[in-house]
């Protein structure tokens, strides 16, 4: 009977590898920083996701001198923002974590300018 059939929609289930996610918050933290600093890594990401949404981990490699509090913010929220935008997923936590800061002196002293 036609009219028993149960809509596309609600039937099966989709899953969403942990993977896939950390790829897009560590795209969205690097759209968040408009790029990586000369000489540094691109931003990583580790998540785990539970339950529908995703707790993630983001590792940054950041210019110095800057605001670092106000890019870590705009990392957080851009991540967010994308992860439930693509994903679907509610983003309860975003842990960022900077590991490196590039300034002028370090880039120099990297190309042997400095001595």
């Amino acid at each position: 009977m036609a009219g028993d059939r149960v809509a596309p929609a609600e039937r099966g289930s989709s899953a969403i590898a942990d993977r896939v996610v950390a790829k897009i918050a560590a795209q969205a933290a690097k759209e968040a920083l408009n790029g990586v600093p000369e000489g540094g890594k691109a931003p990583t990401a580790m998540v785990t996701v539970r339950h529908g949404s995703a707790r993630v981990r983001i590792g940054l490699e950041l210019d110095y001198p800057a605001d670092i509090g106000a890019q870590c913010g705009e990392v957080r929220g851009q991540v967010a923002e994308r992860v439930k935008a693509l994903a679907g997923m509610d983003v309860p936590e975003v842990e960022v974590r900077v590991e490196r800061l590039y300034s002028v002196h370090s880039r120099q002293a990297n190309r042997g300018g400095i001595r």
